[in-house]
């Protein structure tokens, strides 16, 4: 497998019910007149091969946004890691980088610095790498070899949901990203997206 941006597709996660957004659908929640699925798209772009979607509603609107849309396949909304099998059996590439659709202030040297870390472990091909702020990992920002497909399935055939248990059970990797917190702002609230403002 070929470790460069020319073989990471990203997905946006914007499959959720957004429980704490009054269940807004969060990637068309607009900041600075743009979507902030729009601000992910526009950070991201340059930084990878491809760019797929994940949404379970208003399919046709991100459909309008120029990238492929793919729903879950699991019913009721089973979490990120739902996104994640369906998206994996979807991409041409041979690495996923997830993305949540709320984290608008993305960096522009993000998978740069995921491939950097990456690349000086010897397990590279089935490692996944997650980007940590300083004080917590982001589990939701990833780079993940499709080839852990199966695993994650059986993993979800157990009635499991939890990214970082399933995480904690593959070989992993962090990123630092200690210099950059503000990056992994994300949108949980009309709160939140007020304070968005500040940490811009």
């Amino acid at each position: 497998m070929m470790l460069d941006k020319h073989n990471i597709t990203a997905v946006i996660l914007a499959g959720g019910k957004g429980r704490r957004l009054e269940g807004q659908d969060k990637g068309l929640v607009v900041y600075q007149e743009k979507t902030l699925i729009q601000h992910v798209i526009d950070r991201i772009q340059g930084q990878v091969a491809d760019i797929v979607i994940n949404a379970n509603r208003n399919h046709q609107t991100y459909k309008e946004l120029g990238y492929p849309v793919i729903s879950d396949t699991m019913s009721n909304y089973q979490g990120p890691l739902a996104g994640v099998s369906v998206a994996m059996k979807s991409v041409k590439t041979d690495y996923i980088l997830t993305l949540p659709c709320d984290a608008p202030l993305l960096p522009l040297n993000f998978v740069a610095r995921m491939l950097n870390k990456l690349r000086t472990i010897k397990t590279q091909h089935n490692c996944i790498a997650v980007a940590h702020d300083g004080s917590q990992a982001q589990f939701i920002h990833a780079l993940i070899p499709v080839a852990l497909i199966d695993k994650l399935d059986a993993f979800l055939s157990t009635d499991e949901r939890a990214v970082k248990n399933f995480y904690s059970q593959q070989d992993i990797i962090f990123v630092d990203f200690s210099d950059r917190p503000r990056a992994f702002f994300n949108i949980n609230s009309a709160e939140q997206l007020l304070e968005l403002y500040s940490v811009d």
